[in-house]
């Protein structure tokens, strides 16, 4: 999978590339199957009994179950858990993708841990993971070995929650991972087409770390090891559990307690989930939020507030742990695990996203407020990439949920304690937004000076509204045309993609995406740039189709408007309502949570299939239906745009 600024993931299939990129695939995988081979298993995390052996283990503290295969890489939630576990001097082992379906033999092969099972779904939701969003099954999977689907159960954490709690019913079951953290709450659940509980209800599990975890996990290892039994550890930020109905708490010393309409009511009532939703958002968009308690049938769910943002030397101690950065050796036979070459030559800068769109989960799972490692950890890991033997001098990316957004924060932090907007750039940039590019520029330039490195490209996208409409101080400042000319000249593969996710201004304000004006001036610079240089660069932009507040009218306004800037669109997405994002409480209740006002929604297939034509109006078996619709709708301005006949299909 590919994940770009706008927090969305792309599908791709190693089958449908060439065959030298094929080849060259092959080649990589052979040179870290070589590299493995050299390797003691023990360098890795035990994944069994005979490396529990070897390491002259009869009991492990923690099991961490995951729908993912084993990847030893930062990218890999398991693999962080996992070593930072090891670092506190825990005995941990991983168990990855079990066979849910057979006698559980899987379950069983480690052991009962001493202090918990973590259970995570993987590096996706699994219901994302396995269907698109026509709700059609996928016939892969990135995260599993061979690019093979069928590794992991649908809805994985409550199924793997359930095996647990009836063969180790003593043992604690501690959540994570996206799947975990965005269902912490009564959520909308797409394939099922129904509410569902929080997911702590829903499983039976023991306890729940949401968002990026280290600081939690830590806390929470320390205090089961000293003897607390998990049902009483009640005051750890960043966690959810569930007390019985009428069971008080102490207030917190930091923050305030707020309630949340009941699960039952939220069942009852549309506009009450919408009161749900803001409540949530509004406080998973703050420094320090409050605390959150939800009343669900006999008990209550209770989610303490995330905790501060990293400093830098704490995300420096979560990326600097003492990864293989392969696979384990035991998916040498089963060919290569597609999301791990993905991200295999590639360097995360940083966590969060202070975009805040509508459609996206970044901020309510990584935060709102970036987390930038430092310059010499980054440096260390490029070294560490030109060092590998499969390197052949491209780095793929270097960036993160955003590529731009490396060291921005609030120029008062004061300010940002007392702040609750969703966006720190949407409807404008917060003027108490640092916005220097300066920083990743010169990162840039220092990454290109590594022996070994040749070339480094941009693969996770930028925000262009952080680069255009900007004064002559503000461009000279935060450095912005240095760092466009330094992308743009160095650091684009061919093509450069970006994200306007629509051109109608109604349909970008629910969004909370930027005027459609702000990519069409960036893609003047851009073209300005390519000249200046006597570069054929193409810049590729993502749309989404049937987005609540998209009519298709709306569409037809951005088939003109693309075809006038002489693109046919590639790169497009139908819109997936995936859990406890603003889009997806929208879709669900047919109201903005915010002023709860009507939006509209297409919600059928027919509704969602013929926003996307709109998206290839260049087709010839598309058009005589969209000369047909166009003049239905009473718009032969836009017939006349898209040239268009006006002959009945």
């Amino acid at each position: 999978m590919e994940r770009w600024g706008d927090g969305k993931t792309r599908s791709f299939n190693l089958t449908q590339r060439s065959a030298p990129i094929a080849l060259s695939y092959l080649f990589l995988y052979l040179c870290h199957v070589n590299l493995q081979e050299n390797r003691p298993l023990t360098h890795w995390l035990p994944v069994s009994r005979e490396e529990l052996d070897k390491r002259g283990w009869d009991e492990v503290d923690v099991i961490i179950v995951t729908g993912d295969a084993y990847v030893d890489h930062h990218s890999f939630g398991h693999a962080v858990m996992g070593r930072i576990a090891e670092r506190e001097g825990f005995r941990v082992a991983i168990l990855p993708q079990p066979n849910w379906r057979d006698d559980l033999r899987d379950f069983r092969k480690l052991g009962k841990p001493r202090l918990f099972f973590g259970v995570t779904a993987g590096c996706m939701d699994s219901m994302v993971n396995h269907y698109t969003a026509n709700r059609r099954l996928r016939s892969d999977d990135a995260y599993t070995p061979g690019g093979v689907s069928g590794f992991r159960p649908d809805y994985a954490t409550v199924v793997y929650t359930g095996i647990l709690k009836k063969m180790y019913p003593d043992v604690p079951v501690i959540l994570g991972g996206i799947e975990a953290s965005m269902r912490r709450l009564t959520h909308y659940d797409y394939w099922s087409d129904s509410l569902k509980p929080d997911i702590l209800t829903w499983s039976g599990a023991d306890m729940l770390v949401f968002g990026m975890g280290e600081k939690p996990l830590v806390q929470l290892l320390q205090r089961m090891a000293s003897g607390a039994a998990v049902n009483t550890i009640h005051d750890i930020e960043q966690t959810a559990f569930r007390i019985p109905a009428g069971q008080s708490l102490a207030e917190p010393e930091t923050t305030t307690t707020l309630m949340l309409p009941s699960h039952e009511e939220c069942m009852e009532d549309k506009k009450a989930f919408a009161r749900h939703f803001r409540i949530f958002e509004e406080q998973s968009n703050r420094w320090q939020g409050a605390r959150l308690i939800e009343p669900v049938g006999d008990h209550q769910v209770v989610v303490n507030p995330p905790n501060a943002p990293l400093s830098e030397s704490e995300a420096d101690a979560a990326f600097d742990l003492p990864y293989t950065r392969y696979p384990h050796p035991r998916y040498n036979k089963r060919g290569q695990i597609p999301a791990f070459e993905m991200i295999r030559h590639s360097v995360n800068l940083h966590r969060g996203c202070f975009g805040g769109c509508a459609f996206c989960a970044i901020s309510a799972h990584q935060g709102k407020f970036v987390v930038s490692r430092s310059e010499a950890s980054i440096m260390n890991e490029v070294s560490a990439i030109a060092g590998d033997p499969g390197f052949k001098g491209h780095i793929s990316d270097m960036g993160g949920p955003s590529a731009n957004m490396y060291r921005m924060k609030g120029i008062d932090t004061e300010k940002c304690k007392k702040c609750s907007r969703a966006s720190c750039i949407f409807p404008t940039i917060c003027r108490n937004l640092n916005t220097d590019h300066h920083p990743l520029t010169a990162l840039y330039r220092k990454a290109l000076l590594v022996k070994g490195v040749k070339r480094i490209t941009i693969g996770s996208g930028i925000r262009y509204d952080l680069l255009t409409g900007r004064t002559a101080a503000e461009d000279k400042l935060w450095g912005l045309n240095e760092y466009l000319q330094q992308v743009i000249r160095h650091h684009v593969s061919g093509r450069l993609k970006v994200a306007p996710e629509h051109s109608s201004q109604h349909v970008l304000q629910i969004m909370r995406k930027p005027h459609y004006r702000t990519f069409t001036e960036f893609q003047k610079r851009f073209d300005e740039i390519n000249r200046a240089n006597d570069m054929r660069q193409q810049l590729i932009p993502y749309f989404i189709s049937s987005h609540p507040g998209s009519r298709l009218e709306d569409m037809a306004e951005l088939a003109c408007e693309t075809m006038q800037q002489g693109f046919r669109l590639e790169q497009v997405q139908d819109f997936t309502p995936t859990p406890m994002t603003l889009a997806t409480a929208m879709y669900y209740t047919g109201f903005d949570p915010y002023t709860l006002k009507p939006v509209y929604v297409a919600r059928t297939r027919e509704d969602k299939t013929s926003q996307q034509k709109f998206f290839f109006w260049y087709k010839p078996e598309n058009r005589p239906w969209l000369s047909a619709t166009l003049k239905k709708m009473g718009r032969p301005d836009l017939m006349a745009r898209l040239r268009l006949s006006g002959k009945k299909s």
